[in-house]
């Protein structure tokens, strides 16, 4: 890798840890091929991005961004999985890590806040930005929909009731 590359990676990660919310640092301790293209394809369908990079070049990058305090994290063979949704990564590298003992979650960080391995995975636990929009939405529709049940109660009644005196009168 020569000098203009390693500036190009740099400005890219640099990009990317400006653009991002959350960012997974995790150990690779040996993935195949096969699980590391499961692993790609597990972050992509979850919205992220996993990317293997220099521990070196990822400090470098990290400087200056709201990412420093996770510098020291990033010892050994690392990657690096970021998201903009504040769970999507962090959700995405739990399921994997329990796949397999090859994979482990070392820290990361939301915003400014550093977390560790426990902090990610409890991250991981919360429901994603999707869910949540789910929830809100049936939140503000169920309102709706028992005031149209209540309003149509008393003339659900009232036909109960024309029906049962015309079918008293029949008899």
């Amino acid at each position: 890798m020569d000098r203009s590359e390693k500036s190009d990676l740099v400005a890219e990660l640099k990009q990317t840890f400006s653009e991002t919310s959350v960012v997974v640092i995790t150990r690779n301790l040996g993935l195949t091929v096969a699980q590391s293209t499961d692993l790609r394809g597990r972050m992509r369908d979850a919205g992220a991005s996993y990317k293997v990079a220099k521990n070196r070049l990822a400090k470098i990058a990290l400087d200056g961004t709201s990412y420093a305090g996770i510098s020291d994290l990033l010892t050994g063979p690392t990657a690096i999985a970021t998201s903009a949704d504040p769970v999507a990564a962090a959700k995405a590298a739990a399921d994997f890590a329990k796949t397999t003992d090859k994979f482990e979650i070392v820290g990361g960080a939301m915003g400014g806040q550093v977390l560790d391995a426990n902090g990610i995975k409890a991250l991981a636990e919360l429901p994603s930005l999707d869910e949540l929009r789910a929830k809100i939405v049936g939140l503000i529709v169920a309102p709706a929909t028992k005031i149209a049940t209540i309003t149509q109660a008393p003339a659900a009644q009232i036909a109960r009731v024309l029906a049962a005196y015309s079918e008293k009168e029949a008899a």
